[in-house]
């Protein structure tokens, strides 16, 4: 426990780097450590996919009234997992005129992405891979990675539909790119700092969901509607649209293929949530209200991480809300709702912010 009271991991951490480096040379000490890293990386990706995909499967079902899976397992618990067997076991197949290699290359691509921005997230104190000065710079750009993945997979399988799908998630996220970065940036100049850890500690006597009066209600909004469209969901799922493109860009992919395209769906999804929460919500800081003592000491009680997966939770609970509430937009009034009305309110807020920043008048 450190001097402010909240669970640290970095002892744990410490003693695991200690242990490594009392037994190995240097150079595997690293290496090792770095595999354990990757290795829980893996396990808690795939954990925390299977339970965002039942657990989206029982939220449509809630919203649509209906029971959703229960026949795998205890309240259907097992459905996701026989799922993922499946598709494990099914068929690669690839076109006969795809660009193979390409092909092959795309999910990977879009996977990585999503791995290299999972490894930046603060989970709780102590509890992170990747604690650089420009952190959310960093998640922003290797997220934007991802939809070369998506470009690369449906050009290269060769279908006309698979090509519209890229393109048309191609404008999307490029468009989307420009509200997200810039409603992040409103939070950035109340905070000071592109460190997450840093943005973190900034509110330590308040989120800055609270103390950032009205700009920081804004760019929390826009953050959420950019957000829903850069990871393709509905009402944004124009890349997919099922009643106009079959699957979209990924029609042509099979098995692990297809597979490793939902992985990263909903990868992007947590991270989107993750950077929500740490930048709006405190990350794992717990909620306090200014000098009640008592009731911040009983908030002290909650562990962090605890903290941090519920609003992370909450977040994409909201998400899902959008996808299974509202009817998907067309392409055109897509990209009219960015260009028209998201990036000039956005603009407008960050002058406010900077002029709030300037005069000091936030909490």
């Amino acid at each position: 426990m450190e001097e402010s009271g909240y669970f640290d991991f970095s002892p744990i951490v410490n003693n695991i780097h200690e242990s490594l480096a009392a037994s190995f040379s240097p150079g595997w000490a690293m290496a090792i450590a770095w595999a354990l890293i990757g290795i829980t990386l893996i396990l808690f990706a795939a954990l925390s996919v299977i339970i965002l995909v039942y657990v989206e499967r029982k939220v449509a079902a809630f919203f649509q009234v209906r029971l959703g899976p229960m026949r795998v397992g205890p309240w259907g618990l097992l459905q996701t997992v026989a799922d993922f067997i499946k598709l494990l076991m099914k068929e690669h197949i690839t076109s006969r005129n795809a660009d193979k290699f390409l092909f092959n290359l795309a999910p990977f691509i879009i996977v990585t992405a999503a791995f290299l921005g999972l490894g930046a997230i603060p989970f709780a104190l102590g509890l992170h891979i990747f604690d650089i000065n420009i952190g959310l710079f960093y998640i922003t750009a290797v997220s934007s990675v991802g939809v070369l993945g998506i470009l690369l997979g449906g050009w290269a399988g060769n279908n006309k539909y698979s090509l519209i799908g890229a393109l048309r998630s191609g404008a999307q996220i490029v468009s989307y790119e420009l509200s997200i970065t810039l409603s992040l940036l409103a939070v950035v100049v109340l905070a000071g700092s592109l460190q997450l850890s840093e943005i973190i500690a900034s509110q330590e006597n308040g989120w800055w969901i609270f103390k950032g009066h009205i700009s920081a209600w804004i760019a929390f909004v826009i953050f959420m509607i950019a957000g829903t469209a850069e990871t393709n969901r509905g009402p944004f799922d124009l890349a997919e649209a099922e009643s106009e493109l079959t699957a979209g860009f990924h029609t042509e992919y099979s098995g692990i293929k297809f597979a490793m395209f939902f992985l990263a769906e909903y990868l992007s999804l947590f991270i989107i949530a993750s950077v929500g929460a740490t930048v709006f919500f405190g990350g794992w800081l717990p909620f306090h209200i200014g000098t009640w003592q008592a009731f911040n000491h009983i908030m002290d009680y909650i562990p962090p991480i605890v903290w941090f997966f519920g609003k992370v939770a909450g977040i994409i609970g909201i998400i899902m809300w959008f996808k299974w509430t509202f009817p998907r937009l067309r392409i055109d009034q897509l990209l009219i709702l960015e260009w028209k009305y998201l990036l000039p309110i956005n603009l407008f807020n960050l002058i406010l912010v900077s002029f709030i920043a300037l005069m000091g008048w936030y909490f």
